[in-house]
């Protein structure tokens, strides 16, 4: 059974969760899991500043963090996925996509990140990208 439950605690943007709940478990499936609990919580700067700086020591905002739960072999996934809307309304609009397209994209990465992907050196943010892009063609996001 795969499980995602999304919620929005950005005070001033609203979120699809059905369409989220979608795209996270699209990816899921596609990479194989079979049992998955997965939590997408969708805030702006100010809570990412501080996740980013607690967990990861860092003073900047980012994009996207994923913290896996479960893991290991014959456990299922679980884990959460905090998305900045404040930072990918930026990025869409640096990359010239829609505010949907990237916040898909952010999803699928996030999501990667909990099966197991790493974007640590250039050959692997280079893999990450062809799934993120291999999904986004895949469920048409545009």
């Amino acid at each position: 059974m795969i499980r995602v439950d999304s919620f929005n605690d950005h005070p001033g943007r609203r979120i699809n969760h059905a369409e989220i709940r979608r795209t996270a478990a699209a990816v899921l499936r596609g990479e194989g899991a079979i049992n998955a609990l997965l939590k997408v919580v969708f805030t702006g700067d100010t809570v990412m500043r501080r996740l980013n700086r607690t967990w990861l020591k860092h003073r900047s905002t980012t994009d996207v963090l994923s913290f896996p739960l479960e893991s290991g072999r014959g456990k299922p996934i679980e884990g959460e996925i905090y998305i900045n809307l404040d930072q990918a309304r930026r990025q869409a609009r640096e990359f010239g996509v829609t505010d949907r397209n990237e916040i898909a994209r952010l999803l699928i990465h996030g999501s990667l990140h909990l099966l197991g992907y790493d974007d640590a050196t250039p050959a692997l943010r280079r893999t990450m990208a062809g799934r993120e892009d291999e999904y986004l063609g895949r469920l048409k996001v545009r």
